[in-house]
C-alpha cells in the first residue's frame, strides 16, 4: 500500500502507474457515491482501463433521485449497479472515485486499490494508486487529464458527461475553481453534444420538487443572515442540497444551512457566499466532535448519528432546536 502520489509527478506518468494496477486476468468494481461527477469520472476510468480489464462494473452506494441526475443517467446510458447487487468473490480490484474511505462506511469496508479524488485528503490514507487533486473543482477534470495522457479521445457520449459534470461540481465556476478546470472544459466542450446538456439541465423541477420548496418556506426561519431550515425527516438528503441551494438566491442571505434526518442521521448541508468564512471549516467546527463534516469554501455536509446527540427521534422540534443552537453559535463567529 501507498500514499498519495505527489503533485509535482506528471500525468503522463501517473496514467502509467494506474494502467499496471489492473490487467487483463482482473475484474474491477468502481465504487461511487452517484452524483453526475462522480458517474461522469467512473465513466472515464472504464474507459482508461478498457480492453485491459474485463469485467469493469460501476456501482453506487446511494439512490439516484433527482430528476435532473436521473436524466444525466439515461440520457447518456450510463449503465451502473446499486451496491446491494455487489459480490466480492467476482472482482479482484477495486477503485473509489470522487470521494475516499473515511466518506461512507460502504467504502470504509473495502480495500481500495485506486483512489481518485479531489476532496480534501483524508488521514492515513492508502492503496496502490492514489492521486488526490483537493484544489480541483471537479473529479472529472482530473480524469480528462488522464484521457489526455492515454491520447484517448473521449466519445461524444464520455465527453458530454465530463463537460456536465464539471459544468454542475463547480456550479459553472461560481465555486472554487483552478485554471486546468477551465482548460479541461474547454477541451470537452468541443466533442461534447450541448442538446443533451440543455435537456439534463431543463429536467430540474417536478411536482414532487415544488411540494419540497413549499415546505421548507413555511420553516425557513433567519438567524441574522443565515437561512435556516429544518426538514424533519427527508426521503433522501438530496432534497437537503436542493433547498440549501434555493435560499442561498435569496438576497438577504449570505449562508444557507438545511437540515434534516435520514437513515438515523442528521444531515446539515451549507452554501456560503461570502468571502471571509469558509464552510467545510465551519461544519466541521460545529459538527466535527459528534461526526463526520467537512467541505469547501462555499458547501460543506455534515452527517451525526442521532444517538450521538440529544435529538430526540429527528421527526420533532428537538433536532430543530438542536441545529438552531449550533447556528447561533455559528452567526457569532460570522458576525465576529
Amino acid at each position: 500500500m501507498n500514499g498519495p502520489i505527489g503533485k509535482s509527478v506528471s500525468t503522463v506518468e501517473k496514467y502509467e502507474k494506474l494502467r499496471k494496477v489492473a490487467g487483463s486476468g482482473d475484474s474491477l468494481a468502481i465504487m461511487v457515491n452517484a452524483d453526475p461527477d462522480a458517474l461522469a469520472s467512473a465513466l472515464a476510468l472504464k474507459r482508461l482501463f478498457w480492453r485491459k480489464v474485463k469485467p469493469v462494473t460501476i456501482f453506487r452506494i446511494n439512490r439516484i433521485d433527482r430528476a435532473d441526475n436521473l436524466a444525466f443517467v439515461k440520457l447518456l446510458d450510463i449503465r451502473n449497479r446499486h451496491i446491494r447487487s455487489l459480490k466480492k468473490s467476482e472482482y479482484t480490484k477495486w477503485a473509489l472515485i470522487d470521494s475516499q474511505p473515511s466518506h461512507s462506511q460502504h467504502f470504509a469496508a473495502i480495500d481500495f486499490d485506486i483512489i481518485l479524488d479531489h476532496h480534501p485528503l483524508s488521514k492515513n490514507l492508502e492503496a496502490k494508486f492514489i492521486d488526490i487533486r483537493d484544489d480541483y473543482g471537479a473529479a472529472a477534470t482530473l480524469m480528462t487529464e488522464y484521457l489526455k495522457a492515454a491520447k484517448i479521445k473521449p466519445s461524444p457520449r464520455l465527453a458530454t458527461a465530463l463537460f456536465y459534470a464539471i459544468k454542475t461540481d463547480t456550479d459553472n465556476f461560481v465555486r472554487p475553481t483552478v485554471n486546468r478546470d477551465i482548460m479541461a472544459f474547454r477541451y470537452l466542450y468541443d466533442f461534447a453534444n450541448l442538446n443533451i446538456i440543455k435537456k439534463i439541465e431543463s429536467s430540474e423541477i417536478t411536482r414532487t420538487t415544488l411540494s419540497r420548496f413549499h415546505q421548507a418556506m413555511e420553516d425557513l426561519e433567519f438567524v441574522k443572515q443565515i437561512a435556516v431550515v429544518h426538514m424533519g425527516s427527508v426521503q433522501k438528503p438530496d432534497t437537503l442540497v436542493q433547498v440549501a441551494d434555493f435560499f442561498l438566491k435569496m438576497a438577504e442571505a449570505t449562508w444557507s444551512v438545511t437540515s434534516g434526518i435520514y437513515d438515523h442521521r442528521l444531515i446539515i448541508v451549507f452554501r456560503n457566499a461570502g468571502f471571509r468564512r469558509n464552510a467545510g471549516k465551519m461544519a466541521r467546527k460545529l459538527f466535527g466532535e459528534v461526526g463526520s463534516a467537512g467541505g469547501h469554501a462555499q458547501s460543506a455536509r455534515a452527517e451525526v448519528p442521532l444517538e450521538n446527540i440529544d435529538c430526540g427521534s429527528g421527526s420533532g422540534s428537538d433536532c430543530r432546536r438542536y441545529v438552531l443552537r449550533k447556528i447561533r453559535k455559528m452567526s457569532e463567529a460570522v458576525s465576529g
